[in-house]
């Protein structure tokens, strides 16, 4: 109802678990390789738990989408059945066929012994097997026992079968239970999924909107968003629940802006709770605003257009522009290791001071000039690029140009790297100015020695989206690199790739470097096609720790 209010492809905040719109915390990332290890883990189980609404679901789909292709993977949500029940829905799962002789019912072993028969074919086959059970809280005592003895499965040198338990956290609890000692030794892994922090709160806000085509500023004042983590603890369910009443709210008020007063009547609706806390306050249902009057939603559409809200946002670009925004969060994706004889610590643009807050700068304070313009975005990477044409002069240092018109503000975030902005004011002929810090609702722009922090919604009005940058060639390559799965460009990625492998970082099934280059990509929010051009190895050399400047967090 409101997408097209806000300038949004779609609904942003949705229960559904939709893997594109999973938003990779550090946590998140954690899950999601605790998963990818119980892939390759040996056999045993891999436990993981958090609260309601944090993602658990959202994670294990994305986790199916990674699996290598030598991984048989059954997937059991409803684990409220007996024990003969369980044992015939893994069968089916795995298109096992069990068959019975003699009177009676279907027993327990009919189907334990075709399984143990088709994991040793498996495991023949190099397979490896692997069973998921969602909503494992709801197993009882027995059924719990029963997929124990399914571990014993085994050959001389492992076990046959991997079992994932995914569930809230009286899993943990049931667990600990004395009669279940043995299993519980059995875990080979486990990790409970937090909620998210404040930081985390509003990255995850930004990052749904941007997802669902946001091309601006985020629509939620400061105030707001601290209020709706407040309010939600930071669990994403409750943060969609509530993000999507106020926006919802807004719109019918005919506000581009949800401010905390907006959040507080949506919370009013979404959560019994508060209405609990506060049973004498007089709350008026903001889903009614809809159908207050004809006239004050007309109103509002008239506002709408008034301020020529952009209904056609544009497209996170991927290889060719930003990467998309699937999965990756505006902080770097994963820590940076410590500098080895190939990485060193990453640089930063240093000394940038809280520059005063203005609307816009003045055109005559722009550099007028693109030359100029790299000419100051050389000097952040301590190089002079000055003498020739620029990114020629840059390639000879090592250095590569990268540009897209296509960039969106969450794109700049994803990137984290400085680099230059065409502004584009009234009248005026085309300008350049060298980003180089962001925050959630601000950013700092500098022309030669003067800066200018401006709010997200002042950079909208005079940027549209052109961007460029310089990214760091690997070692060896001095030509210009476009898809670098060939040469010494491939034995330096694959290396990489390969360190993160180990490190946990990356899908452990990935063999080849395209594997590889695909599952970084899908791990890091990059169209995952395959094709290892500048911006997935921007994004390798930020993860390996690869020297290259950094944007300033405000």
């Amino acid at each position: 109802m409101y997408a097209d209010f806000f300038g949004l492809k779609q609904s942003p905040f949705s229960i559904a678990p939709d893997p594109r719109y999973l938003f990779m915390s550090e946590r998140h990332r954690e899950a999601l390789a605790h998963l990818l290890y119980g892939v390759q883990g040996g056999g045993g189980f891999v436990l993981l738990t958090g609260e309601i609404g944090t993602g658990k679901t959202t994670i294990c789909r994305c986790f199916l989408e990674q699996t290598p292709e030598n991984c048989r993977v059954a997937y059991i949500f409803n684990p409220k059945l007996t024990v003969v029940e369980l044992l015939r829905t893994v069968c089916d799962e795995f298109g096992v066929q069990v068959s019975h002789q003699g009177p009676g019912e279907v027993t327990a072993k009919d189907h334990i012994d075709p399984l143990n028969a088709f994991l040793l074919a498996s495991h023949a086959a190099g397979q490896n097997t692997v069973l998921i059970i969602d909503e494992a809280q709801n197993l009882s005592a027995d059924v719990l026992e029963q997929l124990r003895l399914l571990t014993n499965l085994e050959t001389n040198t492992r076990k046959l079968l991997q079992i994932i338990l995914i569930g809230q956290p009286e899993l943990r609890r049931l667990l600990a239970r004395p009669e279940l000692e043995q299993l519980a030794q059995r875990v080979i892994a486990r990790f409970h999924l937090d909620a998210l922090d404040e930081a985390e709160t509003q990255q995850y806000i930004q990052h749904r909107m941007d997802v669902a085509g946001l091309h601006g500023p985020l629509p939620f004042t400061r105030d707001a968003l601290r209020r709706v983590h407040t309010l939600t603890t930071g669990v994403p369910r409750r943060i969609n629940l509530l993000c999507d009443r106020a926006l919802l709210g807004a719109y019918a008020s005919g506000q581009h802006r949800v401010e905390r007063a907006v959040v507080d009547k949506a919370a009013s609706e979404v959560f019994d709770t508060l209405k609990r806390s506060a049973p004498t306050r007089s709350r008026r249902p903001l889903a009614s605003l809809t159908l207050v009057a004809t006239g004050a939603v007309s109103g509002a559409l008239l506002v709408f257009a008034a301020m020529h809200v952009d209904k056609n946002p544009v497209k996170l670009a991927t290889e060719a522009g930003a990467p998309p925004s699937a999965a990756a969060p505006p902080q770097p994706a994963m820590a940076d290791p410590a500098p080895t004889d190939e990485t060193t610590a990453p640089a930063t643009v240093r000394d940038v001071e809280p520059p005063p807050l203005v609307e816009v700068p003045a055109f005559s304070d722009l550099l007028r000039s693109e030359t100029l313009a790299w000419h100051a975005l050389g000097r952040t990477w301590n190089q002079s690029i000055e003498q020739g044409e620029p990114c020629a002069t840059a390639l000879q240092h090592g250095l590569q140009c990268y540009r897209t018109g296509r960039m969106t503000l969450h794109g700049l975030r994803q990137l984290g790297r400085p680099g230059l902005l065409t502004l584009r004011l009234p009248g005026q002929p085309p300008a350049w100015a060298l980003l180089v810090a962001m925050g959630m609702d601000s950013a700092v722009l500098q022309a030669g020695e003067r800066r200018w922090q401006l709010p997200l919604t002042g950079l909208a009005d005079i940027w549209r989206g052109d961007f460029a940058t310089l990214w760091r060639l690997p070692p060896g390559q001095s030509t210009r690199l476009v898809d670098g799965r060939q040469g010494l460009a491939a034995e330096w990625l694959n290396t990489q790739l390969g360190t993160l492998q180990r490190d946990g970082k990356l899908v452990p099934g990935a063999a080849t470097l395209d594997a590889r280059v695909q599952a970084f990509q899908r791990a890091h929010g990059i169209d995952a096609d395959g094709l290892a051009g500048p911006v997935t190895f921007m994004q390798v050399n930020r993860a390996r720790g690869v020297d290259e400047p950094r944007l300033q967090p405000l």
